[in-house]
């Protein structure tokens, strides 16, 4: 079982698509928009852009050109952000205090046994640190360089020009004329 979850990672690479630059604007999505580029369903996003947009990463557009935005720059979003956004600030592991129920304790565990905090417990609460750290210094700018390195150079661009098109579509589908104003 995964600590993090797949919203997180289905989050993260929509974060991505709105960190391609269209041409003369901010990238805009809508969340029907992003589902469809990942084959996820549209609930499902939705549900992640409600935690997205409470936690402050993404901002709502209305209109005919409507979705949502990255709320600050990439390189201000880190992945724990996302991380939090998504699941929670949960932590990585729950202390059952084991070492108080030793059978040859009986009814009472010695006080060695059980002073301070628990070693296994200390293990995992410096490996969660590290964790949180490392996903701290990580921001989206990061994570789009790197996408950036191995896709192809047209990547980008047709992404942005897909979900231009998706929305140019919706326009037409309303009777719309590009300024969203009707007739």
């Amino acid at each position: 079982m995964s600590h993090i979850s797949a919203g997180v990672e289905y989050g993260l690479h929509c974060l991505l698509y709105l960190t391609e630059a269209a041409p003369g604007g901010v990238p805009e999505a809508s969340v029907r928009d992003l589902a469809e580029l990942q084959g996820v369903p549209a609930d499902y996003v939705a549900k992640l852009f409600t935690k997205l947009h409470k936690a402050g990463l993404v901002i709502a557009t209305e209109g005919a050109k409507g979705g949502f935005a990255l709320a600050r720059p990439a390189s201000q979003i880190s992945v724990l952000d996302v991380v939090t956004a998504v699941d929670g600030d949960k932590a990585l592991f729950e202390c059952r205090e084991v070492r108080t129920r030793c059978a040859v304790f009986g009814d009472a565990a010695p006080t060695w046994a059980t002073s301070g905090v628990c070693s296994i417990h200390a293990v995992m609460q410096n490996a969660e640190k590290r964790m949180r750290e490392a996903l701290a210094s990580q921001s989206l700018e990061d994570l789009a360089v790197r996408i950036s390195a191995k896709a192809p150079r047209a990547f980008g661009p047709q992404v942005v020009k897909w979900l231009g098109g998706r929305a140019a579509g919706r326009r037409r589908e309303r009777g719309g004329s590009p300024s969203g104003a009707r007739s």
